[in-house]
């Protein structure tokens, strides 16, 4: 018979003694690492009392400071007279500052040179840094620790949403602190393989803005900027310089003047692609259950995410057709979301909201080449300025029809689609490898400062 111990009684010594809170008590005591001193948050922060009076006159810059670690960021410029709050505090570059309702999450960060300055109220504590104790980077880093968010739940009290932490708790816990220079070299080794991580998630963006740009010149296109269009304003200029054409009339074709540059024919996709409607009925279906995929499921870089398992009987009016591998589903609520994606076999026969147009594949044209397509500017431009509706903008199937492609011949559309496949494959391990030197540099991090629990 397997006997289960119990460990009902915690021990903790006197000096550690500043909340009689069992859950502070708990979660304030870290795994830290023996060999460095432990020194109270409040030896080396500072409350700063910078306080002005706002003048209704004035203009000033508000800040914000991001959940898990985010860091200080702008938040507004408002008029003196729009703030209701007038006694507020000004912040300068180099404190740290912390939101009273966040901490919680780890809303912990520096003052960047751009905010020095800018205003804050008394929910978001400022603190002066010891520089002669503390690396304010080091600092930083040890806010983004599991153990200190932690220890920051626990000295935060109020209702679910509005948790405010206490600060006399917070600058009364002891944290590991190493020397200067001890503190310096891991910030240094921490920042070393972050600037990698940034330099390859810089080449995977290169190599992702890269891809448009050999989709065009393949096309013998060039890349066109249009203005985005406003709720509310028709930007004639855009309109002329970008279409063959304008008027009211949807049935009217409707192409991209720069379109008449590239070295193939251009045709609409009604001409080419094969448009698919498999219906599906309830009353006909042979489970219980089918896997619903609804146009929230499509993502514009991995396709289509997951299915939901949904009882027949509780199945939505949009759930109308049956998709197979291989075809390419094209969102068209809000087409400028770009929710299109080629169906796995992982989803075949899977029934799908009737907000897409289906397009089965065939040995006649590429559905990797037609989906870089109408992702790209060429694509997104000409569902903007086909698609009707204010709140849900969408764009007919009639209408989908219409929008013009260069069409090369299989071989080249075959080239296209298997150069750009590559191209994301590299993309990919970059972002992977990039990834991973982030939480290499984290769990490196923690060890130096942290020892695992016993």
């Amino acid at each position: 018979m397997e006997v289960i111990e119990k460990t009902y009684l915690k021990t903790t010594r006197l000096n550690l003694l500043v909340n009689w809170s069992v859950r502070y008590l708990k979660e304030a005591r870290f795994s830290y690492n023996k060999n460095f001193e432990l020194a109270p948050i409040g030896s080396f922060l500072t409350k700063s009392r910078n306080k002005i009076k706002i003048e209704n006159e004035k203009f000033y810059q508000r800040v914000t400071v991001k959940i898990n670690n985010g860091g200080v960021f702008p938040r507004n410029t408002e008029k003196g007279e729009n703030i209701g709050t007038k006694q507020q505090y000004k912040i300068r570059a180099g404190q740290f500052l912390m939101s009273k309702i966040d901490a919680r999450n780890g809303a912990f960060g520096l003052v960047p040179e751009n905010l020095d300055g800018a205003i804050v109220t008394n929910d978001f504590p400022v603190f002066n840094v010891d520089k002669t104790k503390i690396n304010p980077e080091f600092l930083v880093l040890i806010t983004t620790t599991k153990e200190f968010i932690q220890f920051a739940q626990s000295c935060s009290s109020g209702t679910t949403n509005r948790q405010r932490i206490d600060i006399d708790l917070f600058l009364n816990v002891k944290i590991p602190l190493p020397s200067i220079p001890e503190q310096n070299r891991i910030v240094e080794a921490y920042n070393k393989k972050i600037k990698e991580a940034e330099e390859l998630e810089q080449k995977a963006k290169k190599l992702e803005e890269g891809i448009e740009y050999f989709l065009f010149e393949k096309l013998g296109l060039e890349k066109v900027t249009i203005k985005q269009f406003k709720k509310g304003v028709i930007n004639l200029f855009s309109f002329s310089n970008a279409f063959d054409r304008w008027d009211m009339h949807k049935d009217s074709s409707v192409s991209l003047a720069s379109l008449k540059q590239a070295k193939y024919p251009i045709m609409s996709l009604n001409e080419v692609f094969k448009f698919e409607k498999r219906p599906w009925r309830k009353n006909e279906h042979d489970s219980d259950y089918f896997n619903y995929i609804e146009l929230g499921a499509v993502d514009p870089l991995n396709g289509i995410t997951e299915s939901k398992k949904t009882a027949v009987k509780k199945a939505p009016s949009r759930a109308t057709q049956i998709i197979k591998t291989g075809d390419l589903i094209i969102g068209t609520t809000r087409p400028y979301l770009k929710r299109f994606a080629i169906v796995t076999e992982q989803f075949n026969d899977n029934i799908a909201s009737s907000g897409f147009q289906v397009i089965s594949p065939s040995e006649n044209y590429n559905l990797e080449f037609l989906l870089e397509y109408l992702k790209s500017d060429y694509g997104v431009k000409q569902f903007e300025f086909l698609m009707t509706g204010a709140l849900y903008p969408a764009i007919t199937s009639k209408d989908l029809k219409k929008i013009k492609i260069p069409i090369p011949p299989i071989s080249i559309q075959n080239e296209i689609a298997k150069r750009i496949k590559d191209l994301k494959n590299e993309i990919r391990d970059l972002s992977q490898n990039s990834q991973n030197l982030i939480f290499i540099s984290i769990k490196e991090f923690e060890n130096e400062i942290f020892q695992p629990c016993n």
